[in-house]
């Protein structure tokens, strides 16, 4: 058969060579996105007192968890009671902190089924609760291999899209030859054959029954029910509780409380003026290590402990001083000693008196002891000792170093006593502080107490000196610190831990809040900082909502 030569027939051909869409039919989406939601149904109330969600794990079997309202603490000490319909159900503990129901009644297909939770508690209380299971799907009526034979032939094909494309090839090019030579009957015959074989393989517009999806490609494939945490389109994120009890997620109801205004200052850690020092020498030479080695950093010391030895250096100009004053000492001596032997000898024969006798001894003894001084001067090393019990913060002697004079040699901490030096700045240095705690990045919150303020100004601040209650471990000289420092005037307000404030992705500070068992959302929120663990809600939530206190960041990781 010779292939078509004029355009119109190229174009008939191609028309046809495409084929016409293949329609979804009703309630097939071959392309609709899979929504995140629960695998498993599942039943979640709530009262004032606690929240239950029960889901099924088999068609006769359901898992409860039971949390608190106030809180979303775990309870694994209560008494469940389940009513299934009519019939009640005693649920049974399970050693992950669940209960666990079977009944028949629950594996029934049809309606879906009512269930009462009657929960005995003596700590908290008794709490009754009602919801709705919802119903196990009926058979599926389509199951199985279809009785009608054109309709599975037609299921057939439409899988095979090869097929219906070389169809469609063989019916544009006859067609298409047809349409260039209209008045053979041969060629119109061949037309009126090759489109009857080419619909005899294209699929026809069929009802599939619910539950079918002609497109193997989309669907469904058939995996273990699991509840997975998941951010659904609305931005709501889908938590189950096995997953919150995983990652400890806990919540608080928002209630208002007074508390004080802060300012946030910048400060560093410095020692405690009365617990430590600093060893410096106060002419310069070359250090000599002591009998027991120069100290080591973070070695203990005690008050007075020789730390290190300074041998002073000596001039030439200095030597040449020194002996000529040697010299003049040495001939003042001879000339007293020569003046007393004399003032001795006259005052035995009566030609003198005692007094010169004395006055002679005192000059001789005066110059003698400027002898030894200068002797001493000469040889005499400087010892540097410790000014007050503590630790070696730093050290800066090496054995045969030369320092000059007023060199820190070492600092002497005490690492129980440390303050914190903050800067003040403009109106805030008016303000009458009351209390004040400080953070170090990454580090627990320490409690500060007021030790006073400076009236200077240096570098546009004053200066703001605090006492570290209890310091931590592992503190440092030196070390900059956020001060949060309380007003004497309260406010009144919204109370959160800072740690209930995360960062969504597009960098607003949000919060979570819990508005179903198993459901979170995310509340845009302007806070005020507080302290270094609480901050103020000045804009964002209400009064009465249970917002995410431990675990939000976890929260916020889910997508």
């Amino acid at each position: 058969m010779p292939f078509p030569t004029r355009p119109r027939a190229w174009l008939a051909a191609l028309l046809l060579l495409v084929g016409p869409p293949v329609a979804a039919h009703e309630g097939h989406d071959h392309d609709a996105p899979v929504a995140a939601a629960p695998a498993r149904p599942r039943v979640a109330v709530h009262s004032d007192l606690y929240e239950v969600v029960a889901v099924r794990e088999a068609p006769d079997r359901l898992r409860i968890w039971l949390d608190l309202f106030d809180g979303n603490v775990p309870v694994t000490a209560a008494r469940i009671e389940v009513t299934i319909g009519d019939v009640p159900v005693v649920a049974e503990p399970e050693a992950e902190g669940t209960f666990r129901v079977a009944s028949p009644v629950l594996a029934q297909p049809g309606m879906p089924l009512d269930l009462v939770f009657s929960i005995t508690n003596g700590p908290v209380g008794d709490d009754l609760l009602a919801g709705t299971l919802p119903a196990l799907p009926p058979p599926d009526p389509h199951a199985g291999p279809f009785e009608d034979p054109w309709h599975e032939a037609v299921e057939w094909a439409a899988h095979r899209p090869w097929l219906v494309a070389a169809g469609g090839a063989l019916l544009g090019l006859v067609a298409g030859v047809t349409l260039a030579r209209p008045r053979r009957r041969a060629h119109r015959r061949r037309a009126v054959v090759a489109t009857a074989l080419t619909l005899a393989f294209l699929p026809v517009p069929g009802r599939a029954g619910p539950g079918h999806d002609h497109d193997e490609a989309h669907a469904p494939a058939a995996s273990a029910a699991v509840d997975a945490p998941s951010r659904l389109p609305d931005g709501t994120v889908f938590l189950p509780k096995v997953s919150q009890r995983l990652l400890e997620v806990r919540t608080a109801i928002l209630r208002e409380a007074e508390a004080s205004r802060t300012v946030t200052l910048v400060g560093r850690v410095v020692a405690d003026p009365n617990r430590g020092g600093l060893a410096q020498s106060l002419a310069g030479g070359r250090i000599v290590p002591p009998e027991n080695g120069l100290p080591r950093l973070g070695q203990a010391v005690r008050r007075d402990e020789v730390l290190a030895i300074v041998e002073p250096p000596i001039p030439v100009a200095d030597q040449t001083t020194i002996a000529e004053r040697s010299g003049d000492l040495e001939q003042q001596i001879a000339a007293a000693e020569a003046r007393l032997a004399r003032a001795r000898n006259l005052a035995a024969s009566g030609a003198g008196t005692r007094v010169q006798v004395v006055d002679t001894e005192i000059e001789l003894e005066g110059l003698r002891r400027r002898r030894v001084l200068l002797s001493r001067s000469r040889v005499a090393p400087e010892v540097i000792r410790a000014p007050a019990d503590g630790i070696i913060a730093s050290a800066r002697a090496v054995a045969g170093q030369v320092v000059a004079a007023q060199d820190v040699l070492f600092q002497i901490v005490d690492p129980a006593a440390l303050w914190v030096e903050a800067l003040v700045f403009g109106a805030d240095a008016g303000l009458d502080l009351r209390s004040a705690s400080a953070s170090v990045r990454g580090g627990q919150p320490m409690r500060l107490e007021i030790q006073g303020f400076g009236r200077a100004v240096q570098q546009g601040a004053t200066l703001a000196q605090f006492r570290i209650v209890d310091p931590p471990t592992g503190l440092a000289l030196g070390q900059p610190v956020t001060v949060v420092a309380q007003v004497a005037d309260p406010i009144r307000g919204l109370i959160l831990p800072r740690a209930a404030v995360v960062r969504a992705a597009n960098g607003e500070q949000v919060v979570w809040r819990h508005v179903e068992p198993e459901s979170f959302t995310a509340a845009p929120v302007r806070i005020e900082p507080l302290d270094a663990a609480r901050v103020l809600v000045a804009a964002g939530l209400r009064a009465g909502e249970r917002v995410v206190v431990q675990g939000a960041g976890l929260v916020n990781q889910v997508r």
